[in-house]
């Protein structure tokens, strides 16, 4: 997952809000951060999957993670939240 231009220096990253440790959830390659474990995001829902948890017959279940990064710039901490997590 590459991280925003304007994101640099020491990071804490979180996975659905659970920190992450760099060289045990991930490492950071360049630009990117680059996780151990797959990371998915849900997409959108079909019409059918959407009328179907209206009427409350289905949920969704599916894999939807979000990873944010807390920062810091110009002395301020700043957070990127919902990070696009794309696949190689």
């Amino acid at each position: 997952m590459e991280l925003p231009p304007h994101v640099s220096g020491d990071l804490e990253v979180f996975v659905n809000g659970v920190a992450q440790v760099e060289g045990r959830d991930y490492r950071r390659q360049g630009n990117a951060l680059v996780f151990q474990r797959s990371l998915a995001k849900e997409g959108r829902l079909g019409t059918i999957r959407w009328l179907s948890m209206l009427a409350g017959v289905a949920g969704t279940y599916r894999q939807n993670d979000s990873v944010d990064v807390v920062y810091e710039s110009g002395g301020k901490r700043l957070v990127a939240t919902d990070l696009p997590i794309k696949h190689d």
